[in-house]
């Protein structure tokens, strides 16, 4: 059985129909027949309490074909489970997705007249009807878009903000794989090299960025695993009350195998390499992806804030707690994931190496390359790169507890089609004129230069 999460989906046929027969809290969510990787079925737990799925069945419009559930399956409260039937049969153009449960009794189906362009979901999740979503979601909340019916309509623009966007480093300072941006304060902006894996710490030179050159910092740390060992692949990097974090996805020394980790550095250190004092291996939660297509994007969002707005925890099934995970810190740590464009959110154990998935969002892109948090606005801004022309989406609790995507936003007119894998925005203290400094990060040093710089509106 392959259960994990992904993001694209279409719109339905007139002729589709949904039945229900024996009562449950466990749906059919969303239905791929035809994409790229391959034929799945999510289901979702609309219950306040975990359900044993173990030996349900899955079968299309032919009784013969049958997918069955492995044994020892719990489908958690508010949780949802994808579950790979392509194993054991390939859904058609024409075709049905019937769930069983274990006793043989018809809990849920859906039929179809022709594939979705994206995917078939319940907008809402779990209790509305189905739909074409905007990007497939295997194993997170369906991106419902304007089919929604359920969790309102992103509102697409231009940048809220200036126009201008200007180079903000010197000529050639980083060349090529700059990548995630965090500002630690208005004069001090932290910047990560996935290849050599660098970090950099950054101050202000006039109107651009330069390496700091005290502390040894002037070229930068070279980063490596606990110990020492291997040259981690770092792609997002976040400052939290809690320490320096990064995300990587691969080892540069074996670069062909995906490993997606979250590290810990303690940039307090003298010395000119940093080994890393924590790491969360992420291998066993994420969907498997290709080594170059994991984890680009961290960011961390306090429980003071996921607690005033009802967060909800898909682990539990109920509000977010803090208290529910001794040891995790103040906050939350958001990982955005390239293969897909879905959001993790994780309550780390930081005296350990393990951790609680406590939410699975969708970005409304198909990549996430970067993450950052807006404490001004409580917003949570999902950056993607040339793929989605340079846009970025802003995603917001709901009345139903979730991150949510509610705005759709250009790039600034004033900058070009950038391979823009960091961002990161100003301290709200910053503010000038009613905008604030962001920052930029491209990956392909386009012309020279790895750094660029625009504003952002101050007032919501």
């Amino acid at each position: 059985m392959s259960v994990f999460a992904l993001g694209l989906a279409g719109s339905p046929a007139s002729a589709h129909t949904q039945a229900q027969a024996a009562q449950s809290t466990v749906r059919i969510n969303e239905v791929e027949s035809s994409g790229g990787s391959g034929d799945w079925v999510e289901l979702v737990n609309t219950g306040p309490a975990a359900v044993d799925v173990s030996k349900w069945v899955v079968k299309d419009n032919d009784d013969d074909h049958s997918y069955k559930i492995a044994k020892n399956t719990s489908l958690a409260a508010g949780a949802f489970l994808a579950l790979d039937v392509e194993s054991s049969f390939g859904l058609g153009d024409k075709d049905s997705a019937r769930l069983y449960d274990a006793t043989g009794a018809l809990v849920d189906s859906y039929s179809w007249t022709d594939h979705a362009d994206t995917t078939y979901g319940r907008c809402p999740d779990g209790t509305g009807a189905f739909t074409t979503t905007t990007a497939a979601t295997e194993g997170a909340a369906n991106a419902c878009g304007t089919s929604g019916g359920g969790g309102g309509t992103p509102v697409q623009g231009p940048w809220p903000g200036g126009s201008a966007v200007t180079v903000a480093d010197a000529s050639n300072l980083f060349g090529e794989n700059l990548s995630g941006l965090s500002f630690e304060s208005p004069g001090v902006l932290w910047a990560v090299d996935n290849g050599p894996s660098k970090l950099y710490r950054l101050v202000p030179n006039g109107t651009t960025w330069k390496r700091d050159s005290a502390s040894g910092w002037s070229s930068g740390k070279s980063l490596h695993y606990k110990g020492g060992s291997g040259e981690p692949d770092t792609e997002g990097v976040v400052v939290t009350p809690d320490g320096m974090f990064a995300v990587s996805e691969r080892d540069n020394d074996n670069d062909d195998k995906s490993v997606p980790e979250i590290l810990r550095f303690d940039v307090t250190s003298s010395a000119s390499s940093l080994n890393a004092t924590g790491s969360w291996n992420l291998t066993s939660d994420l969907p498997a992806v290709d080594a170059n297509s994991g984890p680009e994007g961290i960011s961390w969002v306090p429980d003071s804030l996921l607690t005033a707005h009802g967060f909800r925890d898909e682990h539990t099934g109920a509000a977010y707690d803090p208290a529910s995970y001794p040891g995790h810190g103040t906050g939350l740590y958001f990982v955005g994931l390239e293969a897909n464009g879905t959001i993790y959110a994780y309550a780390l154990d930081l005296s350990g190496t393990g951790y609680t998935r406590v939410a699975t969002i969708s970005s409304g892109f198909p990549a996430v390359m970067d993450l950052e948090f807006e404490p001004a606005t409580g917003l949570l801004w999902a950056a993607c790169d040339d793929t989605c022309q340079g846009r970025t989406s802003t995603l917001e609790i709901d009345t139903q507890g979730r991150f949510t995507p509610v705005a759709v936003h250009d790039r600034p007119s004033g900058m070009s089609n950038y391979n823009n894998e960091g961002f990161a925005i100003a301290p709200q203290s910053t503010c000038a004129n009613g905008r604030k400094p962001v920052v930029w990060s491209d990956d392909a040093n386009d012309g020279g230069h790895a750094l660029r710089a625009g504003t952002l509106n101050c007032t919501p």
